[in-house]
């Protein structure tokens, strides 16, 4: 079974047309799939790490899927080993195997469950999220402040989580930044520290 990300294709469908003359945004990977070399080539985490942080979440995914099936709607994001899960299961008993299984995938360093217990979020509801993540990402890009992609965004119901290996005065202009950015509820912070 393959697993697609569709908030990567729902924002190529709806944000492409406007971003493809912008090429600074696309080698800087706003554009999902665009740009991977920049990506990586500016990213803080090795080569190794990053294609294992892949690994990580496909490994991850597939798990959760083969043992909770479509009871459950979870999003799994790993950043230099540390996966944050996000979403929605019906139990408190589903959340906690989430994590186990989770955990129980090599070279995972820590397991942050930010899921939540209820029903699974609508296709609005996520469609939402993608245009608030869209939206930070450009706020990051126009305040020049940091590099952009030394920090991944997950937004969820209104909640954005920031995950990174990032200096202290990137993550506070990060969580600012993201923060006063209309449709975001909450920030909450997923980061290393390199001080």
């Amino acid at each position: 079974m393959q697993f697609i990300d569709y908030r990567k294709w729902l924002f190529l469908v709806i944000f492409l047309p406007f971003i493809t003359s912008c090429a600074p945004m696309v080698a800087v990977g706003v554009g999902a799939g665009a740009g991977t070399g920049a990506i990586v080539s500016e990213d803080r985490r090795t080569s190794g790490i990053f294609i294992e942080d892949e690994s990580i979440e496909l490994k991850s995914s597939r798990r959760i899927y083969e043992q909770l099936g479509n009871q459950v709607h979870i999003n799994v994001t790993s950043f230099n080993r540390i996966v944050l899960l996000t979403g929605e299961t019906p139990s408190e008993a589903m959340k906690e195997e989430a994590t186990r299984l989770v955990r129980s995938i090599q070279n995972v360093r820590n397991v942050i469950n930010e899921i939540t217990i209820g029903e699974k979020s609508s296709l609005a509801s996520r469609s939402k999220d993608t245009f608030i993540t869209s939206k930070v990402k450009s706020r990051f890009l126009a305040s020049r402040k940091f590099q952009i992609n030394h920090i991944k965004i997950i937004t969820e119901k209104g909640v954005v989580f920031l995950l990174g290996m990032v200096r202290r005065d990137e993550a506070d202009s990060a969580a600012e930044i993201a923060s006063s950015t209309s449709g975001v509820s909450k920030v909450v912070r997923v980061f290393e520290y390199l001080d």
